[in-house]
């Protein structure tokens, strides 16, 4: 059982959520006879080399065809393999879209399917190396199971999660090295439960993936400036916590939903669907990746530029409390 620790914490965290998935696998790898990892050549990216060099039977490198991966991924899982794929998330998810579709959404074999460097951290190779669709795409596939891990101790939690589910798992994996820390003590970890990281009853921060930390401390400081703010980390983006979610609306004046994803289909989408069956809910405010592509440029640039900042997020709240309450 992956148990966080402030030794593991701090590394995983030096090292950023690639090495910290391969790491885990490495740590699994002794206690799962069946555990066998899947590469579109990245043993290197995803931090499998000691895995792949201490577990040669437990790791198959398929080169650079993603479609093959899932195809490969699935009859294995039919033989009863827990398997893992990973590959960069645009394709890990678009390239291998009808395989995914058809091989784990609608025969539902298990496989832990993990997109690399997902949202926009591959920023300065463009668009094609970005992946800002890839939950609106897998959520909309009947079956599949979508996490989006919100710090590395919480992605090592995730995979371990995923291998013990009984179905498809797609975990998106966002953020560089090193990573900010969200979690510094070990908590229960349960797919479809969110997690309530902030108290407040004005303002609900609704987040996923790498924007949870900068929610967090926004949310801080707004509470600090008067407004009192909750923040929800929602790290199963399919099936999405409706409880959660209809708590908040119950709550707050202003739901806020922050995602390093479009703001077309993702979490700010799915917290408006659930939303749209309670009666007198607040209103939205949909943070994320506008509907376009833009040009290529650093991380930190594209997030600044896309107002996913903790001074953006507590700018539009703020805006938006002086326009309609005070």
């Amino acid at each position: 059982m992956v148990t966080l620790t402030k030794k593991n914490v701090k590394s995983w965290s030096r090292i950023g959520s690639r090495a910290t998935f391969g790491s885990v696998l490495y740590e699994l790898a002794e206690s799962r006879e069946e555990l066998v990892v899947l590469s579109s050549d990245t043993s290197t990216s995803a931090g499998l080399d000691r895995f792949r060099k201490k577990f040669p039977e437990k790791f198959v490198e398929v080169g650079i065809a993603e479609q093959n991966l899932i195809g490969i991924a699935a009859g294995m899982a039919s033989e009863g393999m827990d398997v893992v794929t990973a590959t960069f998330s645009p394709f890990q998810t678009l390239r291998c879209c009808e395989q995914i579709k058809v091989n784990l959404g609608y025969m539902k074999h298990k496989v832990c399917f993990v997109g690399l460097a997902s949202g926009v951290v591959l920023g300065k190779l463009g668009y094609t190396h970005c992946s800002i669709e890839d939950m609106a795409v897998m959520r909309a596939i009947p079956n599949i199971t979508v996490l989006s891990p919100a710090d590395c101790g919480e992605t090592a939690k995730a995979v371990e999660a995923a291998l013990n589910h009984d179905g498809p798992v797609y975990i998106r994996l966002t953020g560089s090295a090193p990573s900010p820390v969200v979690y510094e003590e070990d908590y229960d970890f349960t797919i479809g439960k969110s997690v309530n990281l902030l108290n407040g009853s004005e303002v609900s921060i609704i987040a996923t993936g790498t924007m949870v930390h900068r929610a967090l401390e926004a949310g801080k400081q707004l509470t600090e400036s008067g407004v009192s703010t909750s923040v929800i980390n929602i790290h199963t983006i399919k099936p999405i916590d409706q409880s959660a979610v209809q708590n908040a609306c119950e709550n707050a004046r202003l739901i806020v939903t922050i995602e390093e994803h479009s703001v077309i289909g993702g979490l700010g989408s799915a917290v408006a669907e659930v939303k749209t069956e309670q009666a007198n809910a607040p209103p939205q405010i949909i943070m994320g990746i506008r509907d376009s592509y833009q040009n290529s440029g650093g991380y930190q640039e594209i997030l600044e530029r896309e107002g996913l900042t903790k001074e953006s997020i507590v700018k539009t709240v703020e805006d938006w409390w002086r326009k309609n309450i005070e």
